[in-house]
């Protein structure tokens, strides 16, 4: 799984990961909204940047953060009839 968010961070034109541009980042899978929440209670990503009105993510933080927080979902064997 590793190496899926790795490719995300490399085809990523920045070294940051706007707020806004996380739900771009992730292909859908995080949502804006849902990061601000996180950010509030204290578990969000580790090293956001305030600029202006913006919140950004290190690049490198928000992939380690989200493999902190994937796990691989185990294929359901079906049996036969």
């Amino acid at each position: 799984m590793d190496t899926i968010f790795q490719d995300m961070a490399e085809r990523w034109p920045s070294a940051w990961v706007a707020r806004t541009q996380a739900e771009r980042f992730t292909g859908g899978i995080i949502s804006e909204k849902y990061l601000a929440n996180l950010d509030s209670q204290g578990r969000g990503v580790p090293g956001r940047v305030r600029i202006g009105r913006k919140i950004a993510y290190p690049v490198e933080a928000f992939v380690k953060w989200l493999e902190s927080r994937a796990a691989a979902v185990p294929e359901k064997i079906r049996q036969q009839k």
